[in-house]
């Protein structure tokens, strides 16, 4: 089933997206990331998923001993099939001593599934001590790792039984005890292969933000588009808050109207006081009187605060005054320096009423602290930044009517992404072939009955992608369709003048796929960062979620120009 719509997904171009060369191992933190982490994570945490000796040690003969032990413990089932199978068996018969030998070699996987669902056990157990201890959880990474990992061989041992089984016409001789050994069944811990990630948010690092009531922050953003312009904002909210001042929104006549797309209200709600006002309500308290007193540039290179000429005209147009553009250092968009709180503090404190500092999108300060689940300021609600409650509402409808509880969502980033990967060291633009079979090993652990495709691909891509996307039968691709007035999930969008506005429309694709059970998104996209920020902080972020293909190189990459 394939739904068209018209492309949503605003992602950039070159100068807009992530470096790919700068991203993390997929295995050891692909569900974890957020809108603000744009780079330099590959290396910070490139050897999380190793496991130490020891443990490693335990596991390697967990899993051998039980093959080496079969004399010492006889599945009755096994046992009674190898009787009545090789009883009558003429050995001088090479059919029946090939038989003999795949009856000798399921029964030792049979052993060996014992005794790798023995191992599993004990990892639960050891998992609930770990849960009721006051200690800390050592190597919490590895931990999860080894279990997706026996989680995996299990269903492998699993399939090889089931593939000897089926030319002895004997496949459901063993299917009553089956259930016995797939943890995926909830007898044995109801574990769920993509459980959600507890972040626990509460723990986390935050800072107050307590603004002066006449002190203000002129929010401006000009790199990229609107996942961009997130960002940019996300971190002029961080700023505000060590500077103690009001955030300004920018006008809609100088940048997106955010209104349409974010609850701005629910801003101020979550930390219970004013900290963000939009333009307009600025200018009204204001009564026309908008000077921004000093313009202290945090970049300085390509050119001072990152604003161009026409920039400059626009938000004169608005009746916004200033002084001249003065850099607080020398910093450059293309080669950003790590900057701690108290070098903000140094270079951007002020008296003046109102101040600005340019576009932060590329800034890189106190990342570990900033790029944290949550956010790094203090707040009480799951989410600071999110999308408005009437995009939130069409989407929950959405996937009532299409999609349903479990399902899988595809950021399929394809638009000008060619170019931008093959750009980097290792590309990121994977032929569809390549891709799907990626998909389908999500979906084979997901076990989803639909996969949420947003993407900005062509029909002939999508199309391909569709025949191939196969997991045991043909997982859907679902679209948002184009409006039908029979349809009422998009009604409220329709009702309140929305329709249409492909920012509300890429809002609401970062919504249904925020919502679903497992994302795969595309390594290099801010879109995808967007969404995997949501994620966290809603509490639907997947030990499933990763980035397309992340770890393998295309098969088929073609020259430069």
């Amino acid at each position: 089933m394939m739904m068209d719509r018209e492309p949503s997904d605003e992602e950039e171009d070159h100068e807009n997206l992530i470096a790919q060369s700068e991203r993390i191992n997929p295995r050891a933190e692909s569900p974890v990331r957020i809108a603000f982490q744009i780079d330099d994570v590959n290396d910070e945490t490139a050897n999380a998923c190793r496991f130490n000796f020891s443990f490693s040690k335990w596991y390697f003969l967990a899993i051998i001993v039980p093959v080496f032990t079969i004399i010492l413990y006889f599945n009755a089932d096994v046992e009674n099939l190898f009787k009545s199978g090789v009883m009558n068996a003429n050995y001088d018969d090479p059919v029946n001593r090939m038989r003999e030998s795949e009856l000798q070699a399921l029964y030792l996987l049979r052993q060996q599934q014992l005794g790798l669902f023995n191992l599993w056990n004990h990892t639960l157990l050891n998992n609930t001590l770990h849960a009721t201890s006051d200690k800390p959880i050592a190597n919490n990474g590895d931990f999860e790792e080894l279990k997706l990992d026996l989680l995996s061989q299990i269903s492998l041992n699993k399939q090889i039984q089931e593939a000897l089984l089926s030319s002895h016409q004997l496949n459901n001789l063993l299917n009553a005890s089956d259930n016995a050994t797939d943890p995926s069944f909830d007898g044995y811990g109801g574990l769920n292969r993509c459980r959600k990630v507890d972040y626990r948010l509460s723990e986390r690092r935050t800072i107050e933000w307590k603004p002066r009531s006449d002190k203000y922050l002129f929010a401006l953003c000009v790199s990229g588009q609107m996942s961009n312009h997130l960002i940019c904002l996300e971190k002029h909210m961080f700023f505000a808050a060590l500077l103690n001042r009001i955030l300004i929104i920018p006008s809609s006549r100088v940048d997106y109207e955010f209104r349409r797309v974010l609850d701005i209200d629910h801003i101020n709600k979550c930390l219970g006081r004013t900290v963000v006002v939009t333009f307009e309500e600025f200018a009204k308290s204001r009564k026309g009187h908008m000077h921004i007193d000093k313009f202290i540039c945090y970049f300085s290179q390509p050119q001072p605060c990152f604003l161009d000429d026409e920039h400059v005209k626009k938000l004169k147009s608005l009746g916004v005054t200033m002084n001249k553009l003065e850099a607080a250092w020398d910093e450059d968009v293309k080669i950003p320096n790590p900057r701690t709180v108290q070098d903000i503090m140094t270079k951007f404190s002020s008296d003046e009423d109102i101040i600005a500092i340019g576009d932060v999108f590329f800034a890189d300060v106190e990342k570990k602290w900033v790029m944290q689940p949550g956010g790094p300021i203090s707040h009480k609600c799951r989410t600071l930044v999110e999308p408005s409650r009437l995009i939130l509402l069409t989407a929950q409808r959405f996937i009532q009517t299409f999609l349903g509880e479990n399902f899988i969502a595809l950021h399929f980033r394809r638009h000008g992404f060619l170019k931008f990967c093959n750009a980097k060291k290792s590309s990121c633009f994977y032929p569809v072939p390549q891709a799907a079979d990626c998909i389908n090993r999500v979906a084979e652990k997901a076990i989803a009955a639909v996969i949420y495709l947003s993407t900005d691909a062509a029909e002939s891509e999508t199309g391909l992608l569709q025949s191939l996307v196969v997991n045991g039968k043909t997982v859907p691709l679902v679209r948002r369709p184009a409006r039908n007035s029979a349809e009422k999930w998009d009604a409220l969008l329709y009702r309140h003048g929305l329709e249409g506005d492909h920012q509300v429309e890429a809002m609401l694709d970062k919504t249904i796929c925020a919502l679903s059970d497992v994302f795969i998104g595309s390594m290099g996209s801010t879109f995808t960062e967007d969404i995997l920020r949501l994620r966290k902080g809603w509490g639907s972020a997947s030990v499933c979620d990763e980035y397309l293909c992340l770890g393998e190189v295309p098969n088929f990459i073609a020259d430069d120009e």
